[in-house]
Parts: C-alpha cells; sequence; structure tokens
C-alpha cells in the first residue's frame, strides 16, 4: 500500500513582492509540521529577510544570502544589503552570507565573447521553467553548503523571489554545487517538497 502525504500548497497567479506573506506563512507551516531545521532565504536588501526573521524567530535557524559582487557586472548597484537590516538579522540570531559568488554564474564561460551553452547556464535555465525564484532557491542554499553554514545531504527549505520579495520556497536536499549530479544517487540535487510558487513565470534575457 502506498503512504500519501498531504500538504498545503501556495500558488500565485503572477510572481513578485506581494506574495512574501503568503511564502512566510507556508514556511512557518512546514517547520512546524516538523523535520527540518534550517531556512535559507535569498534578499538582496534584507528586508525580506527581517520578514522571514521576524515571524521564523524560535522556529529554526536561519541562513540570509544576499547577492554576490558580479552583480555589478549588470550595472546593478553592490553591496546592497543595507546595514540597518544586516543588523536586526545578525540580532535575530540570523547567519548572513553577502559577499561570495553566485553559483549559476560562477562558469568562466558566463561572459565569454563566444556564443556557447556551457552546464551551469543549462541547470539554470531548467530551474527557471519552474520561475525565477526556483532557481534563486535552490541557488542560496547551495551558497551555503558551500560555505560550510549547511551540512550536505539534509533537508533544508529555500527560499527565492523574482527580482524582489519572495514567491517560491521549496524542500530540497541541500547539495554542492559539484554533487548536483553526482555518480552516488544519494548525493544529488533533489526537490522534495513545493510550498510556494507563481504559475506564471518571469522570464530573465
Amino acid at each position: 500500500m502506498t503512504d500519501v502525504l498531504k500538504r498545503e500548497v501556495y500558488y500565485f497567479d503572477e510572481p513578485g513582492t506581494q506574495n512574501t506573506q503568503y511564502v512566510v506563512e507556508a514556511v512557518v507551516k512546514r517547520l512546524e509540521a516538523g523535520g527540518i531545521e534550517n531556512i535559507v532565504v535569498a534578499s538582496t536588501s534584507g528586508e525580506t529577510a527581517v520578514k522571514f526573521a521576524r515571524s521564523l524567530e524560535g522556529k529554526g535557524r536561519m541562513i540570509c544570502v544576499s547577492e554576490a559582487p558580479y552583480r555589478r557586472e549588470w550595472g546593478e548597484e553592490w553591496p546592497c544589503l543595507r546595514p540597518e537590516h544586516k543588523e536586526e538579522l545578525q540580532k535575530l540570531g540570523v547567519t548572513v552570507i553577502d559577499m561570495v559568488p553566485y553559483v549559476f554564474h560562477g562558469s568562466v564561460l558566463e561572459a565569454a565573447r563566444w556564443n556557447t551553452t556551457f552546464p551551469e547556464r543549462l541547470v539554470k535555465e531548467t530551474l527557471y521553467c519552474f520561475g525565477q525564484g526556483m532557481k534563486v532557491a535552490v541557488e542560496v542554499v547551495q551558497i551555503a553548503i558551500s560555505c560550510g553554514y549547511l551540512s550536505p545531504c539534509e533537508e533544508v527549505i529555500g527560499v527565492g523571489g523574482s527580482g524582489e520579495g519572495a514567491d517560491t520556497a521549496i524542500v530540497l536536499r541541500a547539495t554542492y554545487p559539484a554533487s548536483i549530479f553526482d555518480r552516488d544517487p544519494g548525493k544529488r540535487l533533489e526537490i522534495r517538497e513545493v510550498l510556494a510558487m507563481p504559475l506564471s513565470k518571469k522570464w530573465w534575457e
């Protein structure tokens, strides 16, 4: 007989910051269901992370991952984590990661003069099929494990968004970027649960 586990999933008509509070709600419910201790939240300025940290206090261990220096190559400001948000996050016991590279923009061919496809881009574009927030949620967990803040192969909640705020939350098996397609199936990336996700997607050219 097959075991069936029923859980609530939040689906949004559109991606974007207007979904943030619902994602917080979905994450809180999943933590209360048990079995997970770590949450990794993507946050550019720190504002989204602060919203999560205030709601999750005492419910789990939270890590905030902000933007990488390569952001400047896209004409964007860096560093972008606001000091007042970083200070509050640290007071709330949140681990802040704000000066490390992206995972899916780390290839030497990222900005090459040749029009070449490379593995990181293929993985990134595949995750975009589920939404910008899905790619970000996976990436920030891999950043956290690469920096030594998470142990490999444990279940973690990853939270991402489509530019601003949060619109996606998933439960995934934490893996190093090098282990996404590991020879050992027990080390590969697995997206175990979708907690929240927009139905329509935002594509980045």
